[in-house]
């Protein structure tokens, strides 16, 4: 299998990047697209040349360190699947394949393919924690919580953090992921206690850096991990309660 590859160079953030096309072959269908990215890396350093730099951590769809934009959509043309899991079998022999960084005004390009997503750790260290004061930490058997509970509650913590709904917003909104981690963490007893400090810090972190919901829905139809829609409508949810209820 051959592949042309056109992939966006950029040697730092005050560089205007641009295209380099490559052409690999010898590929097998069952390759992962960072597998290829190897593959090309090996070719351009037995030329003397310098690698592409792309993020990549577990690739077993569990880090969402890998994300990048594949002929336009985040991750690649399988969807909920992330990058180190899309597999060569989607092209077909002979196809010219565009690879670049995940797009959105809060994710500057670093280098080539890498992005710099600490926006999405900003909104995190807002909020995104449980306080309990040390040494008073009750057993995990103590509180019971409804089987239907937590696996609702789980639905929204798999959420990996890999961006790609921000990139697929028109408005590079951050609402999916912010709703995601908002929802897991008030739909559980312990951590409910501080929703609406959360939900204050959070959102404000988010708009900090973040565009405005489009209210189009592109966000779940890349998300690896199908994060629901609902989450956004929990965000909102959430946003307005802490309105209404003082804060501890």
């Amino acid at each position: 299998m051959k592949l042309t590859l056109q992939i966006w160079r950029q040697a730092g953030d005050t560089d205007s990047g641009h295209y380099e096309t490559f052409e690999v072959d010898q590929l097998d269908a069952g390759m992962s697209i960072l597998e290829m990215l190897d593959r090309l890396n090996e070719q351009l350093l037995h030329e003397g040349k310098e690698a592409i730099a792309y993020d990549s951590e577990c690739r077993e769809s569990i880090c969402g360190t890998c994300g990048i934009n594949v002929n336009g959509r985040p991750h690649g043309p399988q969807p909920h699947v992330t990058s180190c899991m899309q597999r060569l079998r989607s092209f077909h022999d002979g196809a010219t394949v565009r690879i670049e960084p995940l797009r959105a005004g809060a994710f500057p390009v670093k280098k080539d393919l890498v992005t710099d997503r600490g926006g999405l750790d900003r909104i995190i260290a807002a909020g995104g924690t449980v306080s309990l004061m040390a040494g008073t930490a009750p057993d995990s058997d103590a509180i019971s919580v409804g089987h239907d509970q937590v696996e609702r509650a789980l639905d929204f913590a798999a959420c990996i953090g890999c961006g790609a709904c921000v990139s697929a917003c028109p408005n590079g909104a951050a609402v999916l992921f912010t709703g995601a981690k908002i929802t897991h963490l008030t739909m559980l007893p312990i951590p409910a206690i501080e929703r609406n400090e959360r939900a204050t810090y959070m959102v404000a972190a988010m708009e900090d850096e973040f565009g405005p919901c489009s209210l189009y829905g592109e966000c779940v139809l890349v998300c690896p991990q199908n994060v629901p829609l609902s989450a956004i409508g929990s965000l909102n949810k959430e946003r307005l309660r802490s309105l209404f209820h003082p804060r501890i």
